[in-house]
């Protein structure tokens, strides 16, 4: 359901690779919303968020590495657009919804969301700028 698209494409091989993950780790998210034999899904959740820091931690760390690379002129503000959804991605209290299962599938949805449309907003809206001839 979740996977690159060739619109999503930069041309810049190592970029692309990078977004084809994030998309993976939207569709587990996707999967883990639809696990109905699964009712406790704060550990998955927990696993999941995890990877989604590391992970756009190190993707973003490349593309600002490529930015500078390129003397892209928009560089601090789009390095602000990536601490944002850190900070976003780290503010998913998981705490408060432990042992509420119900609470679980909409933080999982509400994750979904919003990796999704960021992604998508953000690959189509922000990153084809620097890779524009």
């Amino acid at each position: 359901m979740y996977e690159m698209k060739p619109e999503y494409y930069t041309g810049i091989a190592s970029i692309d690779q990078e977004h084809t993950r994030l998309f993976e780790l939207a569709q587990e998210t996707q999967d883990l919303l639809d696990n109905d034999l699964l009712q406790d899904k704060a550990d998955s959740l927990l696993h999941l968020i995890s990877e989604l820091i590391d992970y756009t931690r190190t993707h973003f760390s490349h593309e600002e590495e490529y930015q500078k690379s390129i003397g892209y002129a928009n560089l601090k503000q789009h390095a602000a657009q990536h601490r944002a959804f850190e900070a976003r991605l780290m503010a998913f209290d998981l705490d408060s919804i432990e042992n509420d299962y119900q609470e679980q599938n909409k933080t999982v949805e509400s994750l979904l969301n919003f990796l999704v449309t960021w992604l998508v907003n953000h690959i189509l809206e922000v990153d084809m700028k620097y890779v524009e001839k």
